[in-house]
């Protein structure tokens, strides 16, 4: 049972109940493109400062070349990292959220070396040119893929959402691009209209145990035919929705709106429940469990 991004993870005390309860790993709030862009906009601005008023101003700061190491990124989020690393004894997980090559090959060796030990690429891309065919869509998240996987050594997670057109042949794509594991699938932000005040609503509902069914499927598909690990996540809230996405093939249950309604000790009472089947139905599902 792993933790994934949620307010609950953004908290070194909340880790480490977390960690006490029982998570497996934890998955930090994810470091979004638009933090990375506007550090890099900051930073050019400042480089280009009053270059304009005085001819000597281009001394005032390093050369764009010089540049390339001095870090005005998201510190904080790198020091966050830091700090769950050394709270926390389970493995802790960065996460980056966006859909474009960027600052993201960049950052992605900065939470490596600053102790992440692994990172999940959560692709958010919304294609809304009608010009814009599969084709490019894919190869968009193709080559994000690729770019990171050729900066860091540590296991790479890809998550995605379940609107390609032919998602086992994008998810073996994905996999032969440098993921180490897909996590299946990610809840896009849906928009609502607020009639009161005629505005738009961004608003994420929690999830509920209903969501489990489309990832259950396509985790039972895949099974067995990507050498990548397989991660559920989206309606996975109680003792039977771990056990099925179990059954079906997952490698890793991911929660995170269930542990927001109950708190983080919710964990144990899970882990307990799964326990409990597994030891009264090993005969049936035909197989010794080594519960250690």
């Amino acid at each position: 049972l792993v933790v994934s991004t949620c307010p609950l993870t953004g908290d070194v005390d909340s880790i480490r109940r977390l960690q006490d309860a029982g998570a497996a790993a934890v998955v930090l709030p994810s470091l979004f493109e638009e933090q990375i862009e506007g550090e890099e906009m900051e930073q050019q601005r400042l480089h280009d400062f009053g270059a304009e008023s005085f001819g000597e101003a281009l001394s005032y700061f390093p050369d764009v070349l010089d540049m390339q190491d001095y870090n005005t990124g998201p510190d904080g989020y790198l020091r966050r990292l830091e700090q769950a690393k050394r709270a926390a004894s389970i493995p802790v997980i960065a996460s980056l959220n966006g859909t474009s090559r960027g600052g993201w090959t960049r950052y992605a060796k900065l939470l490596q070396d600053a102790g992440a030990d692994a990172l999940e690429l959560n692709i958010y891309f919304l294609p809304t040119d009608p010009e814009t065919t599969s084709q490019q869509v894919e190869a968009r998240y193709l080559e994000l893929v690729a770019s990171v996987r050729e900066t860091v050594s540590v296991p790479l997670a890809v998550k995605i959402g379940p609107y390609f057109s032919a998602t086992a042949n994008m998810a073996k794509r994905l996999v032969d691009a440098g993921a180490d594991g897909l996590v299946l699938f990610t809840r896009f932000m849906q928009p609502d209209i607020d009639l009161e005040h005629l505005t738009v609503d961004p608003d994420l509902q929690l999830s509920t145990s209903a969501e489990l069914r489309l990832p259950l499927r396509w985790i039972a598909i895949l099974r067995g035919r990507l050498a990548a690990s397989l991660a559920i996540t989206s309606g996975v809230h109680t003792a039977d929705d771990v056990l099925k996405a179990l059954l079906a093939g997952a490698d890793v249950c991911m929660l995170a709106s269930t542990l927001l309604q109950r708190g983080p000790d919710h964990l144990t009472g899970l882990l307990l429940a799964v326990t409990t089947w597994l030891e009264e139905h090993a005969a049936v599902i035909g197989e010794t469990i080594d519960l250690n």
